[in-house]
């Protein structure tokens, strides 16, 4: 199992592109190569592939985070979940290019990105599971709630700890030249120890998903 994360640029148009999409490739770099890995088309859309799925949401989130603390600009994302191609497992890394690929994963994800620009929502998941798919997207919405309505502050904390998770409140202050106090609130207000949890719990039901 794969996934494939595709997505835009919510309301792109009224934009600055010289600020998000530095903002968007600099998140996108993290994850590969790009036009193997991943790739921005059609000026606001991109599409992101992941060998291992369980770090799907992970990577959603550094992704939002980014965006959100360089550019303050908000993403839509729909995660798919299934084969690269047909029934062909991946265990080493592909090489195709991204153009080039397709299967169920590719399919789920831009299915599942229609139907929550329609709805409005900003992140989502689609697997062939579908009692699966609703439990996890209404616990998405809850996380969402505190994510859709983070600060250029608090994004900024939430991209620095997913992407150093070892790092403690007092060095994440010394990186970013701040009080430990202010990282500390800056954390409490983003909601980051229930993405944290959110995340973990997302790789476990994934592994199990993906082995039964």
């Amino acid at each position: 199992m794969i996934a494939v994360l595709t997505g835009d640029i919510v309301g792109s148009t009224h934009l600055d592109k010289s600020k998000w999409l530095p903002a968007l490739k600099s998140a996108l770099i993290n994850w590969g190569q790009e036009s193997v890995d991943w790739e921005v088309y059609r000026g606001d859309e991109f599409q992101l592939r992941l060998i291992t799925a369980e770090d799907a949401l992970t990577a959603a989130f550094r992704i939002k985070a980014k965006l959100k603390a360089l550019a303050e600009t908000e993403v839509r994302i729909a995660i798919g979940i299934g084969a690269m191609e047909g029934s062909k497992e991946q265990s080493n890394k592909e090489t195709t290019a991204l153009t080039e690929s397709n299967g169920p994963a590719f399919i789920l994800s831009g299915r599942k990105l229609d139907d929550i620009k329609n709805k409005r929502i900003h992140l989502a998941v689609a697997t062939d599971n579908e009692a699966w798919d609703r439990e996890w997207n209404l616990l998405l919405q809850w996380v969402l709630l505190s994510a859709d309505n983070w600060s250029a502050g608090s994004a900024e904390i939430v991209d620095l700890a997913l992407s150093n998770p070892t790092l403690s409140q007092t060095e994440m202050a010394t990186r970013l030249n701040v009080a430990q106090s202010a990282v500390s609130q800056r954390i409490k207000r983003s909601g980051f120890d229930l993405l944290q949890q959110t995340l973990e719990l997302f790789k476990e039901k994934i592994k199990m998903l993906c082995s039964s």
